[in-house]
C-alpha cells in the first residue's frame, strides 16, 4: 500500500456555479462532467459545456483546486467517438484526472495520454484487491473510487494489498444496486444509468391526482401515493413505497443519505486518500453547506482534534442518515 496521504475532500459540481461554490467552501478537488451521456449524471440543466469546462478548470487551478472529469458511463456500440472526444477535450483543458469505468476508454486514455492521471470510477464496481490490481497494472490507475458495499475493515484489508490510492464516499445518496447498473430504472424507463447516464430521468416522471391522493410515477409504475397536502417524493424505484404481500413500505431501501463524517479517523487509518461527497444533481446551496461542514470535520481531524459530529440530517434524503455498509447496517 502507498503511504498515507493527507485526506483530500472530493466534492461534486453539477454546474459552474456549484463548482465555484465548492471551491469557496474549501474543496480540495471537484468532480464534474460534460453536458452529454458521457457522464453518469446526465440530467437536463446540469453539467458543463466545453467552454464552461475549460473556464472552470482554469478558475479552479487559479485557486489551487483540482478538477476530476467524470467520463464514467459505457459507450454505446459504434459511438465511442463521443466518449473519446470527452477524454481528448478534458486533457486539452488541463483536467487533473479522468474518472473512467469502461475498459476501452481506459485503454484509449492510457495509450494516448499516459501522463494524465486515471481514476477508476465507482461504476466499475471494483471491490477486491485482485480486480483493482488488474486495473492498476493494465491501465495505470492511480486511484479507485470504492463501491459503497465495503466495511471500514474491508477497505483497510484492500489497501494493504494494492499499489494505488483509494477514495471512499463520505456523504450523499445511496444506491442499493451494483454501482451504475440499475436494472430497475432501466426497466421502468428504457434509459440506462450506465449507458445513457441517467437514473429515474425527469422526462419519465409523472405526478397525477387520484381522488384525494397524489401519485408520483416513473414511467408506467407508481412509486408513491400520498395525501394531497403531503409533499410527493421524487419517484425512484429503489426508494419507492410499495405493497409486497402483507408488507407495505420501502421494499428495497429507505430514503436516507450516507453520513460517514464520524468515521473520518477510521477511514484515514484504513488508508483512504480521498473522501467523496455525492451530489452533482444538487443545488449550489446544498454543495456549499455540505462542503463547509465536512471541511471543518477533515481539518479538525488533521489538527488532532476530536471529531465534531456535524448535524447533516437536514441535508439528507428523508431527513435521515445512515453509515450504510461501513458498519453493515444498510437500513
Amino acid at each position: 500500500m502507498t503511504g498515507r496521504s493527507r485526506l483530500e475532500l472530493v466534492c461534486p459540481a453539477g454546474t459552474p456555479a456549484a463548482l465555484r461554490t465548492a471551491i469557496a467552501a474549501g474543496a480540495d478537488a471537484i468532480y464534474c462532467g460534460f453536458r452529454d451521456e458521457t457522464n453518469a449524471r446526465n440530467f437536463p440543466g446540469l453539467n458543463f459545456s466545453r467552454s464552461e469546462m475549460e473556464e472552470s478548470i482554469a478558475h479552479a487551478h487559479d485557486r489551487e483546486t483540482k478538477i476530476f472529469v467524470a467520463i464514467n458511463t459505457f459507450p454505446r456500440a459504434g459511438h465511442a467517438s463521443v466518449w473519446r472526444q470527452a477524454i481528448d477535450d478534458s486533457v486539452g483543458f488541463g483536467a487533473d484526472a479522468l474518472i473512467l469505468a469502461d475498459l476501452g476508454l481506459l485503454a484509449y486514455a492510457s495509450d494516448r495520454y499516459p501522463q494524465t492521471r486515471r481514476h477508476l470510477s465507482v461504476q466499475a464496481a471494483a471491490a477486491n484487491p485482485d480486480s483493482i490490481a488488474f486495473y492498476a497494472r493494465r491501465f495505470g490507475i492511480r486511484r479507485v473510487v470504492l463501491p459503497r458495499i465495503l466495511t471500514v475493515q474491508e477497505i483497510a484489508a484492500i489497501n494493504r494489498e494494492i499499489e494505488c490510492e483509494t477514495e471512499a464516499f463520505i456523504f450523499g445518496s445511496l444506491c442499493v444496486m451494483t454501482e451504475g447498473r440499475c436494472s430497475l430504472s432501466s426497466y421502468a424507463t428504457g434509459k440506462s444509468p450506465n449507458l445513457n447516464g441517467v437514473c429515474s430521468p425527469a422526462s419519465h416522471v409523472v405526478y397525477r391526482q387520484e381522488g384525494s391522493e397524489l401519485d408520483s410515477a416513473l414511467g408506467e409504475f407508481t412509486m408513491h401515493r400520498v395525501g394531497l397536502r403531503v409533499p410527493a417524493p421524487y419517484p425512484t424505484v429503489c426508494k419507492g413505497y410499495f405493497t409486497a404481500g402483507d408488507f407495505r413500505g420501502h421494499v428495497f431501501d429507505d430514503p436516507a443519505s450516507l453520513d460517514a463524517s464520524t468515521l473520518v479517523p477510521q477511514l484515514a487509518e484504513a488508508g483512504v486518500t480521498g473522501l467523496k461527497i455525492e451530489g452533482r444533481q444538487r443545488s449550489r446551496a446544498y454543495v456549499g453547506a455540505v462542503v463547509r461542514k465536512l471541511r471543518r470535520v477533515v481539518d479538525g481531524y488533521s489538527a488532532g482534534l476530536p471529531i465534531d459530529s456535524e448535524n447533516l440530517s437536514g441535508l439528507s434524503e428523508g431527513q435521515a442518515t445512515t453509515q450504510g455498509a461501513y458498519r453493515k447496517a444498510w437500513r
